[in-house]
């Protein structure tokens, strides 16, 4: 059977459903395969690995992004509580140049994101004590980070909540999307 790629919207960005082997123990789910990744066209590479924990609901990370030489692809995964995971396509050569789509990744469904090179990612939780997984396939380098604002009108995101964010300073604060 293999792991379920599901294509979005938004060309390279895929929602990925990982392969079940089950049996009267419970589970194991193979969500990662370096050769089905790169059969795919997908960047394989993984260089980091983090992981983002957030106490209240509604907390927003994002919408951020690396510029190269050190753009990232990132696999990402809700292994605690709920989040709301958006993602944009900011690759100027693109079709889909600008859209967005966003996905709820929760501990129960298990599902994954794959966010391709060139597009911003954020994520606002949706339950208390969330905790969120992610591999990138590039290590992070200040000088290359940047971000959109979540709610710069150019890109129109519909989030589960906007009021009472709990929100970093420098993510409210980037400036309107010039692109």
């Amino acid at each position: 059977m293999g792991i379920i790629f599901r294509e979005t919207k938004l060309k390279g960005a895929f929602v990925i459903e990982p392969e079940n082997f089950g049996d009267d123990r419970g589970f194991l789910k193979r969500s990662f395969s370096q050769k089905e990744f790169a059969e795919r066209g997908l960047n394989p590479n993984v260089a980091e690995c983090n992981i983002s924990f957030s106490e209240k609901p509604y907390t927003l990370r994002g919408m951020h992004f690396q510029k190269p030489p050190f753009a990232q692809a990132k696999l990402v995964r809700c292994t605690r509580g709920a989040v709301l995971d958006v993602i944009i396509d900011l690759r100027p050569e693109s079709p889909t140049f600008k859209q967005w789509i966003r996905e709820e990744l929760t501990e129960e469904n298990r599902l994954l994101l794959y966010v391709p090179e060139g597009f911003a990612h954020g994520f606002q939780t949706l339950k208390p004590n969330s905790e969120v997984f992610y591999q990138m396939s590039q290590v992070y380098s200040p000088d290359s980070e940047d971000g959109v604002r979540w709610n710069d009108p150019v890109f129109g995101i519909e989030w589960e909540a906007t009021d009472g964010l709990t929100i970093k300073k420098r993510d409210a604060e980037f400036p309107d999307f010039k692109g």
